[in-house]
């Protein structure tokens, strides 16, 4: 049997794919960043009753936060299993689809005041909702660009997916803090708050364009192609990667904790320990500002740390990104109690540029460890798990060592701790960037 010759997209057409990938990580991470803003400042006095002390109420919507994280692997299951079964491209429409339906939700609903104990039930559902369809995006928008890039190129193109994620950072922060500019204090916590979420209505827009206008990656359909209609395998991908895949995912699991620990940290609880926790009192602005500067500096970063990793290999960058980030946690904390813009933002910025030569590479790494027929299910269950472990207790977790230990020495252990669980997974992998999908 002679095999098919290999798909090798061409520039213009991987380039239409990368602005498009990067369009629909963008505007997803956007409708789920927005929510932790809101969870660090405006829900913990809306959706929930007035008498709670404010530092009840905050781990409170902290604590609705973490929902979103506790849905994230269940949508990585039922997204995989749509991604490995029947398309790369209806899987990401669908969880686009699913998170602007949700988030547009959250701008429409009542306060506490008004519905009483409803309104944080429904929020959560909505929250929910949230999870799964993140859940499901990172693995569409990751293999849209990891499948499709030429040979050689693949660190950099899954890069350009995971940009998404401080682009969306970015444009969270900028839509609250542009409706802050307009509005008084009042109006708000009125209603000015949910402008930015009725925006993400143009997410289902994108979805339903993006089904309907792309094509689904070369690697999938040439795996259609050879297994044919006849052939198609019964059963769950999810239980198949599990199966064939069992180290694979526990080390993808232990290389993305640090990752998403480290960056909930310092988008989430930095906002809410400046603000609050650490008796600073600094302005709200003042901490959006850094965060938006440190997400401008992480977006190139993630870029540099995807191309390093095409041409000196997925580990050694990894790995040298973990290390830098562990280092990193020890100055971030200090560096804000400084209290000025500069010193605020060169904290929160060293860590997650530090973090950026890990996530860079992170999308092509968990792209070619897993088989074609399972690779959605696999790169997904890891990724999601991971960031349940690691990101949605996060501000949890700094809240309580922060209010136990009167210091944020022990979140700084807890950062570094995550980081020397990632460099140990990552050395225990073989190296992929050679390999073919």
């Amino acid at each position: 049997m002679v095999a098919a010759p290999a798909f090798v997209p061409t520039p213009v057409s991987i380039n239409r794919l990368a602005l498009l990938g990067l369009a629909a990580a963008s505007i997803e991470w956007y409708d789920f960043f927005l929510y932790g803003v809101g969870a660090a400042l405006i829900f913990p006095t809306l959706f929930f009753p007035t008498t709670l002390p404010h530092s009840v109420a905050l781990l409170a919507s902290f604590s609705t936060f973490a929902v979103g994280f506790v849905a994230r692997p269940v949508g990585a299951l039922a997204f995989g299993h749509i991604g490995d079964r029947i398309g790369r491209k209806s899987a990401l429409a669908v969880a686009m689809v699913l998170m602007g339906a949700a988030t547009t939700l959250i701008a429409c609903l009542p306060s506490y005041a008004a519905i009483g104990v409803a309104a944080p039930i429904v929020l959560v559902l909505l929250r929910f909702l949230q999870g799964l369809a993140i859940g499901g995006q990172w693995g569409g928008a990751m293999l849209l660009l990891v499948e499709s890039a030429p040979q050689g190129r693949r660190g950099f193109y899954g890069s350009v997916a995971q940009a998404g994620v401080p682009v969306g950072v970015v444009s969270a922060n900028l839509a609250f803090l542009a409706v802050s500019a307009c509005t008084t204090a009042e109006e708000f916590a009125a209603w000015g708050w949910r402008i930015p979420f009725v925006l993400s209505v143009a997410l289902v827009g994108l979805g339903i364009f993006l089904h309907r206008r792309i094509e689904d990656t070369p690697v999938y359909r040439e795996l259609l192609r050879r297994r044919g209609d006849a052939h198609r395998p019964r059963g769950s991908p999810v239980l198949q990667a599990l199966r064939e895949h069992p180290r694979e995912i526990f080390q993808g699991i232990g290389a993305h904790i640090a990752v998403n620990l480290c960056f909930y940290i310092c988008i989430t609880y930095s906002i809410a320990y400046g603000t609050d926790v650490a008796g600073l009192h600094l302005p709200r602005t003042l901490l959006l500002s850094a965060v938006i500067i440190a997400s401008v500096t992480m977006a190139p970063l993630l870029l540099i740390g995807g191309a390093l990793s095409d041409r000196f290999g997925r580990r050694r960058i990894y790995m040298l990104g973990a290390v830098l980030t562990g280092i990193s946690a020890f100055f971030l904390f200090a560096l804000i109690d400084k209290g000025s813009l500069p010193w605020v933002a060169a904290g929160i910025a060293g860590t997650m540029g530090a973090s950026s030569l890990m996530y860079g590479p992170q999308a092509a790494l968990f792209g070619e460890l897993f088989r074609t027929h399972v690779r959605y299910s696999g790169a997904s269950v890891a990724y999601q798990t991971a960031a349940i472990l690691g990101g949605g207790f996060a501000p949890i977790v700094a809240t309580e060592l922060t209010a136990h230990f009167h210091s944020t020495f022990a979140v700084s252990c807890y950062m570094a701790l995550a980081c020397v669980i990632a460099f140990i997974a990552v050395a225990s992998m073989p190296e992929t960037s050679s390999s073919e999908l």
